[in-house]
Formats: C-alpha cells, structure tokens, sequence
C-alpha cells in the first residue's frame, strides 16, 4: 500500500503520463486523493522509464504502456484500499475512516507533525463527503 499526506492510503488508477513529447497511455498509477500527488506504480516504475525512454528515443508521439508490459491489474492494485472506478462516497468514507484510525495511533505516541497533518487530510475528505452528500 503507498501512504502520502500522513499516512493516507492512495487511489489506484490507470492514465496517461507525458515523457517529454511521447504520451504513455495505460500507465498504472497511485494518486493521492488529498493533494492530487501522482506516481508510476512501484511494480513497473522502473518499466515504465525503459518504454518511456526508447519511445522518446525513436520519436514516437504516443505509446500504449498495456502493449508491452502485461502486469495482471487485479496482482497489481490488491493492496490497494481504493480504485477510482470505486463508488465515490464509499472510497470518501474509507479514507476518512483510515485516517480517524491513524489519527488515534498518532495521538497515542504524541506525534503532533502526524496530527496536523493527519487532521488537513481528514479535514479535506470531511469537505469532499459533503459535496458528494449534496449532489
């Protein structure tokens, strides 16, 4: 599982990266729900670098990540607590619960960095359900 903002867990995902002028489609990802933070998922970064490098190199406007690299999508998001395609007020909710979970762990060994921000990261989630409750 892959943490940002205090702890929070991050949203799995697929999309499209830029590598200078080649576009990489498919790429698996893990974003941040909180400050949007995206990254190349930990078990193919290091393909990701090689195709986006040799994609560049020949001058090729656009690549499909899928054609080449054939991770199995249920192996590499199972230890992720959300996908995007997940219902939006469930993933809101089990971020929200996670994090009151950590806030609790925080509090216990008197971190007060991990608290604050733990409390933005709630704070922000807290924000989001109630959009989503008013749509």
């Amino acid at each position: 599982m892959s943490f940002c903002c205090g702890g929070g867990s991050m949203i799995g995902t697929k999309g499209t990266l830029k590598h200078f002028r080649t576009q990489v489609h498919n790429v698996p990802l893990l974003v941040c729900p909180v400050c949007e933070r995206v990254e190349v998922h930990y078990k193919v970064e290091s393909e990701y670098e090689i195709l986006a490098e040799y994609a560049h190199g020949d001058g090729t406007p656009e690549i499909d990540f899928q054609d080449y690299v054939m991770e199995d999508e249920a192996t590499m998001f199972e230890n992720c607590v959300n996908m995007e395609e997940d219902d939006p007020m469930t993933m809101v909710q089990s971020q929200i619960d996670m994090g009151l979970d950590l806030l609790a762990v925080a509090k216990k060994i008197n971190d007060e960095k991990w608290e604050r921000d733990l409390k933005r990261r709630l704070a922000v989630m807290s924000l989001r359900r109630s959009r989503l409750q008013h749509k």
